[in-house]
């Protein structure tokens, strides 16, 4: 370290944020539809049932997963009906807004299979996303970078995990959450593939 500190410029995010272009917070609220508000409600009372006949930490933690999944789509959580989702539809109805503005977006969920849905409804659509999650390999993971940031499409779905760091993704300006994590703190690392040095255009999260 003695070496190569003298080297090394290291400049914290912080330090340089009076170069980077503003970034915009919003939270779109979406209510579920009468059939899904059912469908969740029923979901509550069995875990809250649960919760007062002594359920386990890891029971606990799969209704509460269930129940998150359920508001993404119903049938995303096991065993789950088939309903028409609500915040599908908001999602399309904001990307298809995004598009005909000539922006670029990104798309983190961090459950696989809502990243997938949320892919085959934008195809259904029309659209023809990239998209990213720990199944792919390191070289397509790269390929598919290049091809986002060259305009080759201007919707890339990311798994949170798997491309919430260490991917440069400029070449967008808009930036979707569409399950809200755990800890704000990963969201805000998935938030910054697009909002980082190299950006010229302001942010909107």
């Amino acid at each position: 370290r003695s070496l190569v500190s003298p080297y090394v410029l290291r400049r914290t995010k912080a330090e340089v944020l009076q170069d980077l272009p503003p970034k915009t917070e919003v939270n779109l609220w979406v209510d579920l539809t009468a059939d899904e508000a059912e469908n969740y409600d029923t979901l509550r009372k069995q875990a809250i049932h649960a919760v007062e006949d002594g359920a386990g930490h890891i029971e606990l933690l799969a209704m509460l997963t269930r129940l998150r999944l359920t508001s993404c789509a119903a049938h995303l959580a096991k065993d789950g009906p088939r309903l028409p989702s609500a915040k599908t539809q908001r999602f399309l109805q904001v990307v298809q807004d995004l598009l005909d503005g000539q922006h670029r977006v990104l798309v983190f969920s961090q459950f696989v299979k809502h990243l997938q849905h949320l892919e085959s409804e934008l195809r259904a659509a029309g659209h023809v996303p990239l998209y990213l999650d720990g199944q792919t390999s390191a070289d397509e993971r790269a390929e598919r970078v290049r091809r986002f940031q060259e305009g080759e499409s201007p919707l890339f779905l990311i798994s949170l995990k798997a491309g919430g760091t260490g991917l440069n993704l400029t070449a967008a300006d808009y930036v979707l959450h569409m399950d809200p994590w755990w800890n704000p703190a990963v969201e805000d690392q998935a938030s910054d593939r697009a909002h980082r040095i190299g950006q010229k255009r302001p942010v909107t999260i």
